[in-house]
């Protein structure tokens, strides 16, 4: 076996992992219950599968041309820097407005305080408690 016969084996593995997680991530988003567990599919798994599939780019690229794409490690860098940063965000803001969740996943520990598990609004800080 040959260097590329072993390389196009691992791009093509890298193109069918990728296509399963977006596939996974986006049916989670479609398919579950409410805001909160929605953020998981496009967050993590879709993440991990666009990944996946620019990792096989950048391989494939590397072969055929003899020098790594820069464009695509750079694409792949911002990727995972700010979907895990927007999704905290999404989920400050759900928790802020108070987005109903369903029963059987919304925990309620007990260290928390009231406000804290959204029985009462978060006070703002430029407004005081009121």
């Amino acid at each position: 076996m040959t260097l590329y016969v072993i390389l196009e084996g691992v791009i093509a593995f890298f193109l069918v992992a990728g296509g399963v997680f977006a596939f996974i991530g986006s049916l989670g988003m479609a398919h579950l219950r409410d805001f909160y567990m929605r953020l998981h599919g496009p967050t993590k798994a879709t993440t991990l599968g666009i990944g996946c599939m620019l990792v096989a780019s950048m391989l494939y690229f590397w072969v055929t041309q003899g020098k790594p794409d820069i464009q695509e490690m750079l694409i792949t860098l911002f990727l995972f820097i700010t979907a895990p940063v927007s999704a905290h965000l999404l989920a400050k803001t759900g928790l802020h407005m108070q987005l109903k969740h369903i029963d059987e996943t919304g925990g309620r520990p007990p260290e928390l305080r009231p406000e804290e598990i959204g029985e009462k609004p978060v006070p703002h800080p430029d407004r005081g408690h009121g």
